[in-house]
């Protein structure tokens, strides 16, 4: 029957994209829907990024990641991530929302922007990069604030705040200063993030202490405004000319997508879905999780590199229970 499938899978980023293949080794039926672009997240990450990891550790099931240095690019891992799509020919259907999942007599039901499926078994791998982590401040939506951040020419002979102190706000930071804007960085805790990469965080640290980028620590916005922004520092309130807002303050999983397919959040104010780490099952018996959206709001606690692994341990549990029934 069109449209029913064995397995069902939310989500073609890498892991999602793992998922695939091991459904397609083992001859189930399979489906992978996704919102956006293929890999989605990727594609919407700085043009210039580097990943911290090597691409081996970016490979999903053996096959060889090659790229031109140690740590690969955005567009390297792109290029691989559809390489492996392609040569798969894995089923994928891009540009279709997942509105709703229900499980009704054994059997999910998903109704998406397009169409309606069915599955015997449901994978969420829907990672976390579409919801900002807002500031919550006023004028956080005028035009000139962004929580995503793609390139630095249109920033150049402006004056920007860059918001927060992890990778992705210290990489801005230095691109949009080397492009020739002014940077100022808002940053609440007393220093660079330790998670920054380890050859970038010199380069930052250096470029504050020189004064080409200045840096308020333990402070944070209060206010912004269409040419200034209000900040309050240790030494009292600032207000300073602003042309930009970049406020790359980390992004959440939907949760409420989680919670309207009936998975149970922690109440411990982190937001972990309930799910075996041994078999990726939620509380919803043939609802798998499986990527980053395991971690709730500690978005740094599963990456790429270590949650490959989710695939295979999804597989082998769908595996064993079909054996037992």
């Amino acid at each position: 029957m069109k449209n029913k499938f064995d397995v069902l899978i939310i989500g073609a980023g890498p892991i999602g994209i793992a998922c695939a293949l091991e459904c397609k080794k083992r001859g189930w039926s399979y489906c992978v829907i996704e919102k956006g672009a293929l890999t989605n997240s990727l594609f919407n990450y700085p043009k210039n990024m580097t990943f911290f990891s090597t691409s081996e550790k970016l490979e999903i099931d053996d096959i060889p990641f090659i790229s031109n240095n140690p740590k690969p690019n955005r567009d390297e891992a792109l290029e691989y991530y559809r390489r492996v799509v392609t040569s798969n020919e894995l089923n994928i259907k891009l540009y279709e929302k997942v509105l709703s999942i229900n499980k009704t007599e054994g059997i999910f039901n998903i109704s998406t922007s397009k169409s309606n499926y069915t599955s015997q078994r449901v994978i969420i791998a829907t990672g976390f990069y579409d919801i900002p982590n807002l500031i919550g401040v006023p004028g956080e939506e005028l035009p000139k604030v962004t929580h995503y951040y793609k390139e630095a020419h249109n920033y150049a002979l402006q004056n920007v705040i860059v918001v927060g102190a992890s990778n992705s706000s210290v990489d801005a930071a230095l691109e949009i200063w080397r492009k020739g804007g002014h940077v100022t960085m808002v940053v609440r805790g007393d220093n660079i993030g330790e998670r920054v990469k380890y050859w970038v965080r010199p380069d930052i640290m250096n470029r504050i202490k020189e004064g080409s980028i200045k840096a308020y620590f333990n402070s944070e916005i209060t206010k912004i405004d269409v040419n200034t922004v209000n900040i309050k520092t240790p030494y009292g309130s600032e207000i300073l000319d602003n042309d930009y807002v970049v406020a790359l303050t980390g992004y959440l999983p939907d949760f409420e997508f989680l919670k309207n397919s009936n998975i149970t959040l922690s109440t411990d104010g982190k937001s972990i879905p309930n799910y075996n780490p041994e078999t990726m099952e939620s509380n919803i018996p043939g609802l798998y999780l499986a990527g980053v959206i395991c971690g709730g709001t500690e978005t740094h606690k599963w990456f790429i590199e270590n949650s490959r692994i989710h695939a295979k341990l999804i597989a082998t549990h769908i595996e064993t229970k079909e054996k037992t029934i």
